[in-house]
């Protein structure tokens, strides 16, 4: 994730092309959360502790596709 990230991040710096670093965030964030709920669920934690960031990482999905759709 964090390679992929800079790789889209040097390419946008050395073309002018490609996803602006703020429209990165929220499908970082989404990612971010659903490997905090994957490790959550693989530490064999509380189920409030998988579905709170499930539940975010929705939220901060569907951000993602808003900024999509309106083409930010």
């Amino acid at each position: 994730m964090i390679l992929e990230t800079a790789a889209l991040l040097a390419y946008r710096r050395i073309t002018g092309r490609g996803p602006r670093p703020q429209a990165l965030l929220p499908t970082l964030a989404s990612g971010l959360l659903l490997m905090l709920a994957l490790r959550a669920a693989i530490a064999d934690l509380r189920w409030e502790f998988i579905a709170l960031p499930l539940t975010i990482a929705l939220v901060t999905h569907l951000v993602d596709i808003a900024q999509r759709w309106r083409g930010q």
